[in-house]
């Protein structure tokens, strides 16, 4: 099967057994994951030699979750399908835009970059995540905006059927997805220290408000009387699988319930993030306070040293 199937093919039919099978390979996305890969694992093992020691669950977030989830997405059978499918695509859709950026923005891979580079990239670096630019793009209410808006301005415009026809705006589409959900989740569930973020309280907050839109959009596409790129679909003129109006119901359920499903989980990770804030800071409270005592106690030591010294008046 081509990279992108067109209503010219003639799709597999989608057993079970295509579900394991139907793989395609997609060469630019196969390079920026190696390229990535290879660079986040290069860093890895700086600080291997160095002996500095680096959380595994960074790592399997980043390189598993992150970009096995970015492969997944675009060479599996929902990179395979989705152009023949719109349940398919739409799962690749939330997959990229929700999970694929949560994982990378767990992995922090700006703080492994700030401990590794060279000066000079490092410097560069630390100028670019002060920059206004950076600023911009990391402000919450802009990237939540821009999260809301994104598929309800793809879904009803005119530029979902030229993704379809076109492999450059497909591949444009699908970038679109990982950077728009990465400068949500990068101040929101993140770890490195990149601006825009905000206290534990207006992250949760932030999260109850991106909530329903997920759900309005999959119930908007479920009862839509107009089948989205209607043209397209129906030119496979598939005799397997749902018909394009069944599949479009069946694509609207699950952005509604992957977008809660998906949030639930985002919202279980800021809350461990934030009992762990808690505790440490509860730990530099109470080392705090053990400081207080000791120079209290050298004080009050000093002080009766010093009056066993004093001589006694006649």
């Amino acid at each position: 099967m081509p990279l992108h199937a067109t209503p010219g093919d003639s799709p597999e039919p989608l057993t079970p057994i295509r579900l394991l099978t139907g793989w395609t390979w997609n060469w630019p996305v196969a390079i920026a994951v190696a390229v990535t890969a290879g660079l986040y694992i290069a860093g890895l093992l700086v600080l291997r030699r160095r002996g500095t020691d680096w959380p595994v669950g960074r790592s399997v977030a980043f390189l598993a979750g992150g970009l096995g989830s970015a492969v997944v997405a675009t060479m599996s059978v929902l990179g395979t399908y989705d152009t023949v499918l719109f349940s398919v695509h739409m799962v690749q859709h939330m997959v990229l835009m929700m999970l694929t950026p949560m994982f990378m923005a767990l992995g922090a891979p700006v703080t492994l970059a700030l401990r590794t580079l060279p000066p000079r990239p490092r410097a560069a670096l630390m100028w670019l995540l002060h920059s206004r630019l950076a600023k911009v793009l990391s402000f919450p209410p802009l990237a939540l905006a821009l999260f809301i808006a994104t598929p309800f301005a793809l879904y009803y415009s005119s530029f979902y059927p030229v993704s379809l026809e076109s492999s450059f705006w497909h591949m444009f589409m699908h970038l679109h997805f990982v950077l728009v959900g990465a400068m949500l989740m990068w101040p929101l569930v993140g770890v490195d220290p990149v601006p825009g973020r905000v206290s534990y309280p207006f992250r949760v907050l932030t999260l109850f408000v991106m909530l329903p839109f997920h759900a309005f959009l999959g119930v908007s596409i479920m009862s839509a009387n107009t089948l989205i790129a209607g043209d397209w679909y129906r030119g496979f003129q598939r005799t397997w699988g749902p018909s394009p109006e069944a599949d479009q119901y069946l694509a609207g359920g699950i952005l509604w319930g992957s977008g809660d499903i998906t949030a639930l989980a985002m919202m279980a990770v800021l809350f461990v993030q934030w009992f762990r804030q808690s505790q440490r800071e509860a730990v530099r409270e109470d080392r705090r306070l053990d400081r207080l005592d000791a120079m209290e106690a050298a004080r009050d030591a000093r002080t009766g040293t010093a009056e066993q010294r004093r001589p006694t008046p006649r």
